[in-house]
């Protein structure tokens, strides 16, 4: 599998939303931490502010874990992050895992953020260049800027690619006899 990171103050995670290519899925799954300090888990890294975090609480690595109750579709992940604000709590290596379930978990990538400051766009793609299929991604912190210890996320966002089922998408026929069947009445 392969991954693409894109990252910088042009990374919009709206985009493909607003263009009906991408819909935000994160809403479907279960959330789980591997730690968190009181007031900063779970609920402040999905309430969309980017003044709220998560903030772990123990060894590293960090985790986030996020189970559908359905085998998705995954385009990309996008995590904001902003080292000017967290400095040492910055994550700075992260591996992301991909699964049915807990046990069987594989890495697709480690990621390498070099003081980030905005949006990080993660595409996952399998080894045919298509979004990955899964029950379960776990986002693993496994090192922050200047060695800090607990790490800060600020959001996660998790796309999955809109199949377009419209009924305006019709066979184009080019026979007098095949197009009697191109309008339902």
């Amino acid at each position: 599998m392969s991954v693409k990171l894109t990252d910088g103050p042009d990374v919009d995670p709206y985009k493909g939303e607003r263009e009906g290519k991408l819909r935000e899925v994160g809403g479907q799954a279960v959330w789980s931490l591997s730690s968190c300090k009181a007031g900063f888990g779970v609920d402040q890294l999905r309430d969309g502010s980017l003044d709220t975090y998560w903030q772990s609480d123990g060894p590293q690595p960090h985790l986030v874990n996020i189970q559908f109750r359905r085998k998705m579709t995954i385009q990309d992940i996008c995590i904001y992050a902003d080292y000017k604000a967290d400095e040492s709590y910055t994550p700075n290596r992260i591996s992301i895992r991909a699964g049915n379930h807990f046990n069987d978990l594989s890495e697709i990538e480690q990621v390498e953020l070099s003081e980030p400051s905005g949006w990080v766009a993660i595409a996952l793609k399998d080894l045919h260049g298509k979004p990955i299929r899964t029950f379960m991604i776990q986002i693993a912190v496994l090192s922050n800027h200047q060695n800090g210890r607990d790490t800060h996320m600020r959001q996660i966002k998790i796309h999955s690619p809109v199949q377009d089922v419209s009924v305006a998408k019709r066979p184009n026929f080019t026979t007098v006899q095949m197009s009697q069947y191109s309008c339902i009445r």
